[in-house]
């Protein structure tokens, strides 16, 4: 690094503010909105009954008979959201 003199304290404190200007213009810029797609979020066996508005013994054997995918964690039993969304279809 470069030893700085008294004569250079003007040009490096304009350049260190400079730099701070980017550094702040980077934080303050809006940050992209993460789609909750994206995040492909998991649903317990409740959220995803109430979600859909049938009942547990339903969902299960919906899950049984592949109309929707479940994924289990140790007993627990998750549904991911965009897979319950895909598996809504239209009538007609």
């Amino acid at each position: 690094m470069k030893k700085l003199t008294f004569e250079d304290l003007p040009m490096a404190t304009q350049k260190i503010l400079d730099r701070l200007e980017l550094i702040e213009g980077v934080l303050r810029a809006p940050k992209p909105k993460t789609k909750e797609k994206d995040l492909d979020r998991l649903y317990t066996r409740k959220e995803t009954a109430k979600y859909l508005r049938i009942s547990l013994p339903t969902l299960h054997d919906w899950s049984k008979a592949g109309v929707l995918i479940s994924y289990r964690l140790g007993n627990r039993v998750y549904y991911k959201q965009s897979e319950i969304d895909r598996s809504l279809v239209p009538t007609r």
